[in-house]
């Protein structure tokens, strides 16, 4: 078919290149150049430089209107494919194309329909998630869905090296549903099923509460990683925290309280404590929380 395909970052150019080797992709549309650095240098976004390497025609824009539409529409797409374009598409345009948009969405809707998906299906502590292709409609990922795949979420893993791997997965899930939508060989069914929301991560749903239990903040520290990345505060500074472990033989400490024992740097929770690996002061680059603890010459400290 002639495809149309919507998308901005890294995580969406696995999914570009699986449909530009089946199918003809008549435009890419993705967001315009930002400002990237300490020099902000106006910089392509990964989509816009995959669809470059790869010879496709590119519209950027900032919002899918009236402009956007007709550019659009001016291509002749038989379908629209959109992966975390980052912005809405509303009539007309999401009746353009003749057989209409799919999403690939990772998660398994109707659980967490919104813009973080991964991200809150770890801070939930679920063990298992997928992807999904559904139906854009003018609802919130409420469409019915084309394909979906399960996979178990490993106890380690964090939400950028989760969504690495669905982008790979999810890409290949995504070219075989749209080779079946265009062979006719596929229907799609409602969703069904409890729906939770995955808004945008805020700065605040990165700040850690020590009085929780050790496992609910370890899923929000894996949660936040990469971005907008946990923290916690020491005197009023703030600390990065990148990467912790859970640890069970150490007896308990008082939520937020940091001390060192046995050579690992320990924070209490509600339950066990949690050994903290890497940690980031203010205005530092990230190091190991033994280098880090080191340098505090103290015996203990308090976290908030």
């Amino acid at each position: 078919m002639k495809l149309v395909f919507a998308g901005t970052p890294a995580v969406a150019v696995p999914a570009l290149e699986a449909l530009a080797a089946r199918h003809q992709i008549v435009a890419v549309v993705t967001r315009p150049d930002a400002p990237l650095g300490r020099k902000r240098v106006l910089t392509p976004s990964p989509v816009a430089e995959a669809a470059e390497r790869l010879g496709l025609p590119v519209i950027k824009a900032a919002r899918l209107d009236a402009e956007a539409t007709e550019e659009i529409a001016a291509r002749g797409a038989e379908l629209g494919v959109i992966v975390a374009y980052g912005g809405l598409v509303r009539e007309p345009l999401l009746s353009t194309p003749a057989r209409g948009w799919v999403n690939l969405h990772f998660s398994l809707l109707p659980r967490w329909r919104g813009a973080a998906p991964v991200q809150w299906s770890i801070i939930a502590g679920d063990r298992e998630t997928g992807a999904t292709v559904f139906q854009l409609q003018p609802g919130l990922d409420d469409g019915p869905i084309w394909s979906m795949t399960r996979t178990a979420i490993a106890p380690h893993e964090t939400a950028g090296t989760l969504l690495g791997r669905l982008a790979l997965s999810g890409a290949e899930q995504l070219a075989d549903t749209v080779d079946a939508i265009a062979a006719g060989e596929t229907a799609p069914v409602e969703q069904s099923g409890e729906v939770t929301l995955a808004p945008k991560l805020s700065i605040d749903d990165a700040r850690l509460d020590f009085g929780e239990p050790a496992d609910r903040v370890y899923d929000r520290i894996r949660g936040v990683t990469p971005e907008p990345g946990a923290f916690t505060e020491i005197d009023g500074a703030r600390l990065k925290v990148h990467d912790t472990a859970p640890v069970r033989d150490h007896p308990r400490l008082e939520p937020g309280v940091i001390e060192a024992r046995q050579g690992e740097v320990l924070v209490g929770t509600a339950t066990e404590p949690l050994r903290l690996i890497s940690v980031q002061p203010a205005g530092k680059k990230s190091m190991a929380a033994t280098d880090w603890w080191r340098g505090q010459n103290v015996e203990r400290m308090i976290a908030r």
